[in-house]
């Protein structure tokens, strides 16, 4: 069987494909790429402006990378490092202890009462000058003179007793020796005679008694008559009234502890104020040193004193230990009141013309180390000389007394008008800064 081309059905042609996609340009992929990262670094700066101070405190080991970053990459190419420094003086220096104390009088006296009974009258008021046994106040005085006069009965009933022993004694007496008379006549018998001394020994002592009675009974008297006079209440001291604390018609119980009704300063012309020192500082404290304090009320206005006493008893609050200096202060003003809040500073050391150096200098490194020490003055024994050309000579110094700002120069190789570098400085900034993590500021550029 043959088969003809004609008869052959066409074969199907094929469909055409579709064309490969073209590739994507790589500019694109880089321009996306260049965005993600700028939006990525966006959301990192936001985030590190927001939580930076979190971060620096609970990881101090980044501030620390901030600042030694900062100090390898200075702030400006063409910045120099440079030194402040200040000169060496002459000047005045003091040595001062600063505390808090209270301003009090220096006598202040609790007056009470020893008997009970209500208030009957007040003389004084707040603020009432008083002089020494004036009356300050009167408790009732009824029952008490009811006392006084049973007191006085008693008396006079005692000494009747005795009046009537005496008598006694007497007829006792005059019995026994008519009784010896009688014996010695051989008229009576002996028992008689000592049946007489025995009545006349017993009305001796009887006597005896009755007197001794009489002196009780005088006795209280005396005590009734005195709390009689305890209920007036006077002054013990001349001075000012500081507080009353008791009304009229109020009861007083004067019982095992004794009310205070009245507080009597003794003289508020002198004062004195009770500083706590802490136990660091009161060994350079003593009696005798010059005191400058302050109070609230009269801000400015310094008042000046003198130790007058450093009490040995500690005052112990919360572990801390501080003792009580007790400072004389002069009043004549009256500016200052019981109860003021005083800031002391005590001199204990003081030059009129010292040769003075920076607290700062004794602290400088030029590696911008400290001074190695927890307290920072073991190795406070050195300060940096800037000389002409621009060079740092180490100088060791002994520093004396010091303030918060200078010190007392004691041995060293330096002189007035010597610079001594106290810190670094930076000086142009032409080149731009580099990040620094102590805060992101860029997103303020956006």
């Amino acid at each position: 069987m043959s088969t003809h081309a004609e008869d052959l059905e066409p074969l199907d042609e094929p469909e055409e494909l579709p064309p490969p996609p073209r590739p994507r340009p790589r500019r694109r992929i880089l321009r996306r790429a260049i965005r993600a990262i700028v939006v990525m670094a966006l959301l990192v700066g936001a985030a590190a402006y927001t939580f930076w101070p979190q971060v620096s405190t609970y990881w101090p080991e980044v501030e620390l990378w901030s600042e030694a970053v900062s100090r390898f990459w200075p702030e400006g190419s063409p910045a120099r490092a440079g030194y402040v420094t200040v000169a060496v003086d002459r000047g005045p220096i003091e040595q001062v202890v600063n505390a808090t104390g209270t301003v009090n009088p220096v006598t202040t006296v609790q007056v009470g009462t020893y008997v009970s009974g209500p208030i009957q009258a007040i003389d004084v008021g707040f603020n009432a000058r008083v002089k020494k046994g004036q009356r300050v106040a009167k408790i009732d005085p009824a029952p008490f003179a009811v006392k006084v006069r049973e007191a006085e009965a008693n008396v006079q009933n005692t000494q009747a007793k005795v009046g009537g022993d005496r008598a006694d004694v007497k007829l006792k007496k005059l019995l026994l020796e008519r009784n010896r008379a009688l014996l010695a006549r051989n008229l009576i018998a002996r028992n008689d005679v000592d049946t007489a001394e025995t009545a006349y020994e017993v009305a001796s002592a009887q006597l005896a008694l009755d007197q001794a009675a009489v002196a009780m009974a005088r006795g209280s008297l005396e005590e009734a008559k005195v709390n009689l006079r305890y209920t007036d209440i006077v002054s013990p001291v001349d001075g000012v009234v500081v507080s009353v604390n008791v009304a009229v018609g109020q009861t007083v119980a004067a019982s095992f502890q004794t009310p205070t009704l009245f507080l009597i300063a003794g003289d508020l012309a002198k004062m004195q104020v009770d500083t706590n020192v802490s136990e660091s500082d009161v060994g350079r404290v003593r009696e005798g040193q010059p005191t400058t304090f302050t109070v609230d009320a009269y801000p400015g206005q310094p008042f000046h004193g003198k130790v007058a006493q450093v009490r040995n008893a500690p005052i112990t609050v919360q572990n801390v230990v501080t003792y009580d200096v007790v400072i004389a202060v002069e009043n004549a003003g009256l500016e200052l009141k019981p109860g003021m809040t005083a800031n002391v500073s005590v001199t204990t050391a003081k030059r009129d013309q010292a040769l003075r150096i920076p607290v700062r200098a004794l602290r400088f490194r030029p590696d911008g180390g400290g001074g190695g020490t927890p307290d920072g003055r073991a190795k406070e024994n050195a300060v940096y000389v800037l000389a002409p050309d621009g060079a740092l000579h180490r100088v060791k110094v002994e520093a004396g007394i010091r303030d918060n700002q200078r010190a007392e120069l004691l041995q060293g190789h330096l002189h007035e008008g010597d610079p001594i570098v106290v810190g670094l400085q930076r000086e142009g900034t032409d080149a731009p800064a580099p990040p620094k993590l102590k805060g992101f500021k860029g997103l303020k550029h956006l």
